[in-house]
C-alpha cells in the first residue's frame, strides 16, 4: 500500500550492531530484510534528514558538506567493514534551512561542514537506498539527552514532510550491550516488556498528549533502564515522534524481530 504521496512519512529504524547488517551476519538477517524493504512503499524523497544515535553535540548540529565522507566509528571488525562506501551527496542549503527552522523555535543549531556519515547513517541507508542518489543531511543529538528537547526538535522538523523530505531516526529500540551478549535466560522477556510499553505508547495511546508525556518520562516504563542503560539509541525515536505525531496520527510498528536474543522494533508515522 502506498503511503500518502502529498506528505512524507517519518521512520524510526533500528540500525543493528556496527556494520554487521552489511556483512551478512546471521543474527541480523531479519533486520537486514526489513531495512532492504522498508522504503518500497514510500515515494522517492527529494532529500533525507537522518538523526543518528552516534553523534552528540552541545547543540543540534547538521552536516553541511556537499560531499560527506565516511566515518568508520567502530573497531574489531573484518577488513571489508572498513571499505564500505555510501557516496550520497550532502545538501548544504537544506542543512541551513533546518538550522533556521530550529532557531525560529528557540532551539540552538549549527552547521558542521567537516562531519562525515557515521555508521548510524550509512549502514541503514546503504540497505534502504543502495543507489545513494538521494541527498542526505545528518543530524546530531543534543548531549543533554533530554527527551522533551528531542521531541521539540522533531516538532520543528515536521514541515519538511510537506517538502518531500524523509525524516529518519536511526537508533535501537533496545540497546544494552551486556544483554546482547549475555547468557541470562531472562534477557528476551525483559526486552519484550519494554518493547510492549514502547509499542503501546506509540500506537495505542488515547491521544498525542498522553503519548508525549509517556515518552518524556520513559524511564518510568517497565525495564526501561535495562533496555537503555544510556538513552542515546532511543532518542532518535523521540525526534521521530515529534516530527510524526498529530492529534489524528499514531505510529504503526512496521518491524518487530529478534536481534541477539532481544526484541527490537521499527516504527512509521504516515
Amino acid at each position: 500500500m502506498q503511503v500518502n504521496a502529498s506528505r512524507m512519512p517519518v521512520l524510526f529504524v533500528p540500525h543493528g550492531g556496527g556494520p554487521m547488517p552489511l556483512l551478512n551476519d546471521a543474527n541480523h538477517k531479519e533486520l537486514r530484510a526489513f531495512l532492504t524493504s522498508v522504503t518500497a512503499p514510500i515515494e522517492t524523497p527529494k532529500a533525507i534528514v537522518l538523526i543518528t544515535a552516534h553523534w552528540e553535540e552541545s547543540v543540534v548540529t547538521l552536516s553541511s558538506s556537499p560531499k560527506p565522507g565516511i566515518l568508520y566509528d567502530y573497531y574489531g571488525f573484518p577488513p571489508e567493514a572498513y571499505q564500505l562506501t555510501y557516496p550520497a551527496s550532502g545538501e548544504p542549503e537544506l542543512a541551513a534551512q533546518i538550522a533556521n527552522m530550529l532557531a525560529d523555535k528557540g532551539i540552538a543549531a549549527r552547521l558542521d561542514s567537516e562531519r562525515a556519515f557515521d555508521h548510524g547513517t550509512f549502514v541503514p541507508l546503504k540497505l534502504m537506498y543502495p543507489e545513494a542518489n538521494i541527498p542526505v543531511v545528518q543530524m546530531s543529538l543534543v548531549h543533554s539527552l533530554d527527551p522533551e528537547t528531542h521531541i521539540a526538535i522533531g516538532e520543528a522538523l515536521a514541515p519538511l514532510r510537506d517538502q518531500g523530505v524523509l525524516i529518519v531516526g536511526s537508533g535501537m529500540s533496545f540497546h544494552n550491550m551486556r544483554a546482547f551478549f549475555s547468557s541470562d535466560p531472562t534477557v528476551q522477556s525483559r526486552s519484550a516488556e519494554f518493547d510492549y510499553w514502547l509499542t503501546q505508547t506509540l500506537t495505542a495511546s488515547v491521544n498525542t498528549a498522553e503519548a508525549k508525556t509517556a515518552l518524556i518520562h520513559w524511564q518510568a516504563a517497565t525495564e526501561a533502564r535495562f533496555s537503555h542503560p544510556r538513552e542515546e539509541h532511543l532518542l532518535p525515536l523521540h525526534v521521530c515522534f515529534g516530527a510524526g505525531h498529530s492529534d489524528s496520527s499514531q505510529a504503526l510498528r512496521n518491524f518487530n524481530g529478534i536481534l541477539l536474543n532481544t526484541l527490537i522494533s521499527g516504527y512509521i508515522w504516515q
